[in-house]
């Protein structure tokens, strides 16, 4: 993460409450110093955050932390060494008391360059990392003696950071344990216990939930579950889940959307669209039925406020499928999601659906979110529902009449007549636009797609038909018709659509479709001859 982004992250967590930020590995790089010294040269920490800071129980590694935070209000010296069996046989080749040893003149060496920096408020955190593949008693012993030489009180505590630096079994293994460090901890009144659980097994969140209720008192994580591997533990789920059981996390995720975005930008890794309370289909049902359980909660909602005399804002939030009110989090009823820049396919997909009665196969909908995105990326901002539409249009439909003075497109199909003999095979012709003028076409085939691919071969216009699907846009027996279709022209694949009260022109006018943004895309198709 560039310094750029990391000064984003930092703030976007101060804004949204966070109030200890660990901030870097000052010792580890220089980019990291750099940063950490920026933030207090900048005066960018506000006077109730505190920063945190990682070094390994290594002197000259702790001396350049120290020399990091000099002249920040408090900070978190973070120390840490690794301590499971298997590290200890294949990366240090030591005994236990040999681990022990690391840890405790990590920790007096902390104490000895504290004094080098005496206007900062130092605080300690300690990790047994690997603490997940370490002996329970031995994880015990190690931080009791790490406490001793760092000589918490209970008004300065010490946090003793439990991590699950690789998660190696089920939440409630992870959960025990920590009741069990709670219980033989020596100085529990002057100790923070901290969680820091990794999703190695995808059970983080559960992990970090049951280890609070067996006794810690701290969590560390990232948003959306950044990490090492497969992440830390999501601190957005974790508060979100909080605030449906009716507990405050005393955290801002008002507005979870711009969260999102932020946090994407600033880790170049997109947010899932089923992500936790965060990902852009997360309230939004594509099931017919869930999606009528949903109408008739807000239905519901509404009368059992206006019997009250309140608004639906006063009443506890109960619609099926929507454990928690979108509009809590920044979220829209309409169509409960929102399309910027950031949005998948599928929440594009569904409002063309929701309003148009537009049915996208799933590679359209790919190619297409493709093209909203690269719009809402030039422009800024959210896109509505119309101006999703307009992108669509311009896209993938000729101009309306009222817009005929637009050029759509080189080709357009005019009219066409069809006919068959007894053994299925169908004639076509057809006038096409070319530019400004019309030629007239015509060829054979097993159907009208077929004749049609041909009439485009026979003019050196080389397309090959990969995919085809086509639905009413109503139940009415006048709809019109949908179709879609996935070409290949001149080695360029890409789709086309077309609607039309006939099935047969609608699929016609895909395949033209698809030529001309074939043809604005580059493709060079030779001048079409009439015949």
């Amino acid at each position: 993460m560039s310094p750029e982004r990391k000064r984003i992250m930092f703030d976007l967590l101060v804004r949204m409450g966070y109030k200890e930020i660990e901030v870097g590995f000052p010792s580890a790089s220089q980019t990291d110093f750099d940063f950490v010294r920026s933030l207090i040269e900048e005066e960018a920490i506000p006077e109730d955050v505190t920063i945190q800071v990682l070094t390994q129980a290594r002197e000259h590694l702790i001396a350049r932390t120290y020399e990091s935070i000099r002249g920040a209000r408090q900070a978190i010296v973070h120390l840490y060494n690794s301590t499971s069996v298997l590290q200890r046989e294949v990366v240090f080749r030591t005994d236990r008391q040999g681990i022990i040893d690391i840890a405790l003149e990590g920790a007096r060496l902390c104490r000895e360059y504290e004094r080098t920096i005496p206007d900062v408020d130092v605080f300690y955190e300690y990790s047994p990392e690997s603490y997940t593949g370490t002996e329970l008693e031995f994880a015990a012993e190690i931080c009791n003696r790490v406490v001793e030489v760092l000589d918490p009180t209970p008004e300065r505590k010490v946090i003793l950071n439990l991590p699950a630096t690789v998660e190696m079994a089920t939440p409630n293994v992870y959960a025990d344990s920590i009741e069990w460090m709670c219980r033989h901890l020596d100085r529990r009144d002057e100790i923070i216990v901290s969680l820091h659980p990794h999703n190695d097994r995808g059970t983080a969140v559960a992990a970090a939930e049951l280890g609070y209720l067996a006794g810690a008192d701290r969590i560390e994580g990232c948003l959306f579950g950044n990490g090492e591997r497969t992440g830390n533990v999501d601190l957005v789920a974790l508060g979100i889940n909080l605030f449906t059981q009716g507990i405050d996390p005393q955290i801002d995720f008002s507005d979870l959307d711009a969260i999102k975005r932020t946090a994407e930008h600033c880790n170049q890794l997109a947010v899932p669209e089923r992500s936790p309370w965060a990902g852009d289909l997360v309230y939004t049902a594509f099931s017919g039925s869930h999606q009528d359980a949903i109408k008739k909660g807000f239905e519901a909602m509404a009368v059992t406020a206006a019997a009250q005399g309140v608004t639906v804002d006063d009443i506890p939030w109960a619609v099926p499928y929507l454990p928690v009110d979108p509009q809590d989090l920044g979220r829209s009823y309409e169509a409960v999601i929102r399309v910027n820049s950031q949005s998948g396919k599928g929440g594009v997909a569904y409002l063309l659906k929701a309003d148009h009665s537009l049915d996208l196969p799933r590679r359209l909908q790919i190619e297409f979110s493709g093209v909203v995105q690269a719009k809402t990326d030039s422009e800024g901002g959210e896109v509505t529902s119309a101006q999703i539409w307009s992108v669509f249009q311009d896209e993938y439909l000729p101009a309306p009449v009222e817009r005929a003075e637009d050029k759509w497109g080189r080709f357009e199909l005019t009219s066409t007549r069809t006919s068959s003999d007894l053994g299925g095979s169908v004639s076509l012709q057809v006038e096409l636009r070319d530019g400004d003028e019309v030629r007239q076409a015509e060829a054979s085939g097993n159907g009208p797609i077929a004749a049609f691919l041909q009439v485009l071969a026979d003019q050196g216009v080389d397309v090959r038909l990969l995919d085809y699907v086509e639905h009413a846009l109503s139940a009415s027996g006048d709809a019109r018709a949908a179709s879609y279709v996935e070409l290949e022209v001149e080695g360029v694949r890409l789709w086309g659509v077309g609607i039309d009260e006939d099935s047969s022109t609608a699929s016609l006018e895909a395949i033209v479709s698809g030529v001309n943004r074939a043809i604005r895309r580059g493709v060079r198709a030779p001048e079409l001859a009439g015949v």
